[in-house]
């Protein structure tokens, strides 16, 4: 399909995939090991804290994971004009959530699904501006929801953690690697939104000016292409009317909100006392606190990482001694299941494809013939 120099379907190779389920595994077990030696009836005192109420969180959570899934699916259909059938926008979506899980956060999935969705029939032009919008709605999301969460619980509530480290002798807290994240994030949101929608040609000729400046020379094909990109996206979607993209947010708005319920419900399955809306708000804004230091995280899916910083943000609701447990089984619920389900989904996504592009081939040489 693609040679394989420019083939980014790599990363899936079989080191690229064990690579973070080990780290993960690796630290989520350390501390549950750490946890059974202070604690030898570590495993009973979990048994006894399952109950029937914790098994309906559990399902609840499953519920919410599955929503996260759905409205992306929802949103990517929305965004290609529903070119894109239920089937196709799952197998795109579940191979975007299987390379971010191989990739750091940072990078995240984006560079797979600019490679798949052509592969379905969507333009190139029209993919990129897919993605891009996608991209876009995330940071958004980010940008809008966050400060408004932190004012609902307070400013020292939400950043009342234990996490902290040094770098150079500075003692560096949430609160500074939040605040850098969320200007940065500001910022490209403002970028993305005034070159698309109102300045689209003037960023392309200055992105353009800037890959050939002399410092800027070795990018320069990287920045034109993107100046080319914004241009694209613009034409595409520059003349959406309101309630496209009233969906197109909520649609984002729901997966990352779903996305985050899932731990609420996580810890509400081992302990009850987590009861009221505060609570759950504060849960829910510690996780968009925490989202920041697992976007710069150098891990694969920010492996490992995840499961250390867990602990650091909810020790309030961790029952003593499972802060271990709990880690693991919450990265269970919102990251392994991708890897799985990737791999299922690769091979018959890849298969189709192949097939459909020989089908679109021989269609061709016998309308030549």
């Amino acid at each position: 399909m693609a040679d394989k120099k420019s083939n980014p379907l790599g990363i899936f190779k079989f080191n690229r995939v064990i690579i973070p389920v080990l780290i993960g595994l690796g630290v989520g077990f350390f501390m549950i090991s750490r946890e059974y030696r202070k604690n030898g009836s570590l495993f009973s005192d979990l048994a006894s804290l399952f109950s029937s109420y914790s098994a309906l969180c559990l399902c609840i959570a499953i519920l919410f994971e599955c929503m996260r899934e759905f409205m992306y699916m929802y949103r990517i259909r929305l965004l290609s004009d529903k070119k894109l059938s239920w089937k196709k926008a799952f197998q795109i979506i579940m191979l975007w959530e299987f390379s971010s899980t191989v990739t750091p956060t940072s990078i995240g999935g984006s560079a797979v699904a600019l490679f798949i969705i052509p592969m379905e029939g969507i333009s190139v032009g029209k993919s990129t501006a897919m993605v891009m919008i996608a991209t876009l709605m995330d940071e958004l999301f980010y940008v809008v929801i966050t400060p408004i969460v932190i004012l609902l619980v307070g400013s020292h509530t939400a950043f009342a953690t234990h996490f902290k480290f040094s770098v150079l002798g500075h003692k560096i807290s949430e609160l500074h690697v939040f605040f850098i994240g969320y200007s940065f994030m500001t910022l490209l949101s403002v970028v993305i939104l005034f070159a698309i929608f109102f300045f689209p040609k003037k960023f392309r000729n200055f992105l353009y000016k800037m890959g050939n400046k002399r410092m800027f020379k070795r990018w320069q094909n990287k920045f034109e292409k993107m100046g080319d990109d914004v241009l694209v996206s613009s034409k595409e979607y520059k003349d959406k009317n309101i309630i496209f993209w009233l969906r197109a947010y909520f649609s984002t708005v729901l997966s990352w909100t779903s996305r985050f319920l899932v731990l609420n419900y996580v810890l509400m399955a081992y302990n009850p006392q987590i009861n009221t809306v505060f609570d759950n708000l504060l849960i829910y804004c510690r996780q968009l606190v925490m989202w920041i230091v697992l976007c710069i995280s150098p891990t694969p899916g920010s492996s490992g990482v995840a499961e250390f910083a867990f602990p650091l943000f909810f020790t309030e609701f961790l029952p003593e001694g499972l802060q271990g447990v709990l880690a693991l089984l919450w990265r269970l619920f919102t990251y392994y299941p991708y890897i799985i389900i990737g791999l299922l989904v690769l091979p018959y996504w890849t298969s189709r494809v192949y097939k459909q592009r020989q089908q679109t081939k021989k269609d061709k040489e016998k309308k030549q013939g």
